[in-house]
């Protein structure tokens, strides 16, 4: 079978988008076609198994009564694989905090002694069907979310929010960091009796109306939060709780606005496992970061890694901070860019622009581009201000080479350093690197 060359596949798609499949090789041409059929069948399945997903939030459970692999002193971490050493200031404050909050440590110094002589383990959220807002840092008693997907029966999980500024995915913490996760591990416990009393809450239609109300589904969750609020409160009232502790769930499901976000990002996270491992498939299934580093997983090539220095944010800041204060780009939340929704939505949110900046035309713009590098349009999420027209959803890796775009998120800004907390929110793009050597991978298993 005929092999191509990585640079002239570069050049090709440069050149001509689909010189890739359609140039002359005598006889062949007929296998190159073939092959293009092939890829494009392995996405049409992918994207099929994303729209057809049903991610239900069924539970709340401490994590290491949830997730696989949280067992002895393991600590979670968003973004691909990187060493302690590597790592940016507000992750590593935030790993240092979860230390203590187990008790393992009395103080910084002594739980980085235990982090550098390897008694406690690092490990990506991804490697456990996780996901991390932020620093995205889960240790075994915090509490989480529990997803399910009940059409293709797996679960993916992530943490309960922090909703101070300043909070442990942002590398924070101290006493009021460690009452709100005390909190939550005392609380979220009473959400998912509720939960099972409930049968679970369908997050495909949570999202699905939200967008119909002004949310994007990443940053900005009122009508979400508002939804499962309304959904949960009857189940809540037959868990059997005192009023006092049902009061404090009230109160802090008002209080956080955006309380119901990461179990939407848990949701994403299943819809992109429904399309994961698909033979010739191309669709990306996982874009993600942790202050230095973003990568990418592509559902042909399984659990390898593609990455690239993590992206600078062009962010709209809070009073008396600006770029020279923001760490990268960090967070597993770009996991709801991966599975069609968050800045790949926000057409759908357009006062969006008050809280990450821009214009509300380039809100709108954002998603038409979007359609350019994917294969569908999710009719799950459909967007009012596009004559409902369907989220742009399964992000190719061939059509980001081809055209040059790449995929934009809406993210939070965190302060280089740690104990700072969010600075600000803003608009980045995944970088192109990450693409361009994850379709070197691809044309060698494909035999391009």
């Amino acid at each position: 079978m005929l092999q191509l060359r990585w640079k002239y596949v570069t050049r090709s798609l440069r050149n001509d988008p689909d010189d890739i499949f359609r140039v002359d090789f005598g006889y062949e041409q007929g296998c190159m076609l073939r092959k293009k059929e092939l890829i494009e069948s392995a996405n049409q399945k992918a994207v099929h198994r994303m729209v057809a997903s049903r991610p239900v939030l069924v539970d709340v459970k401490l994590a290491k009564q949830a997730i696989p692999g949280m067992t002895g002193r393991t600590v979670l971490h968003a973004g691909p694989p990187i060493a302690w050493e590597r790592m940016c200031a507000s992750m590593r404050g935030g790993i240092l905090g979860a230390v203590q909050y187990e008790g393992w440590a009395e103080n910084g110094e002594e739980a980085e002694k235990l982090i550098r002589g390897g008694e406690v383990t690092l490990s990506p959220c991804h490697h456990h069907n996780a996901i991390g807002i932020m620093a995205g840092i889960m240790s075994p008693s915090m509490a989480v979310f529990v997803v399910e997907d009940k059409v293709h029966g797996h679960f993916a999980y992530a943490n309960l929010r922090d909703e101070a500024i300043k909070s442990l995915r942002f590398g924070v913490y101290d006493e009021h960091v460690k009452k709100n996760l005390e909190r939550n591990a005392r609380l979220g416990p009473i959400i998912g009796a509720a939960l099972r009393n409930s049968g679970g809450i369908d997050l495909i239609n949570l999202i699905a109306r939200s967008l119909h109300m002004g949310d994007d589904g990443h940053n900005r969750n009122i009508a979400e939060n508002a939804l499962f609020s309304w959904e949960i409160m009857p189940h809540l009232l037959k868990t059997g709780f005192g009023l006092d502790e049902l009061h404090q769930v009230a109160t802090w499901l008002v209080e956080d606005e955006r309380f119901i976000s990461t179990a939407v990002m848990a949701a994403c996270k299943s819809i992109c496992l429904a399309a994961h491992g698909v033979e010739n498939c191309s669709i990306v299934t996982v874009m993600c970061r942790n202050g230095t580093d973003f990568g990418i997983h592509v559902s042909a090539l399984g659990d390898q890694w593609f990455t690239a220095p993590s992206p600078k944010v062009d962010a709209l800041y809070f009073p008396g901070f600006g770029p020279e204060n923001a760490g990268l780009d960090m967070g597993d939340s770009s996991i709801t860019e991966t599975a069609g929704i968050g800045a790949f939505a926000m057409a759908a949110a357009p006062s969006m622009v008050e809280f990450i900046g821009g214009t509300i035309s380039q809100a709108i713009n954002y998603t038409r581009e979007m359609y350019e590098i994917t294969v569908t349009k999710n009719r799950n999420f459909t967007i009012p201000y596009l004559d409902f027209s369907g989220s742009p959803t399964g992000i190719d890796l061939l059509r980001v080479v081809k055209t040059g775009i790449t995929p934009v998120i809406n993210t939070a800004v965190s302060h280089k350093d740690p104990g700072v907390g969010q600075i600000g929110a803003g608009i980045t793009r995944a970088p192109m690197k990450c693409f361009t050597d994850a379709l070197e991978a691809f044309a060698k298993i494909i035999n391009l």
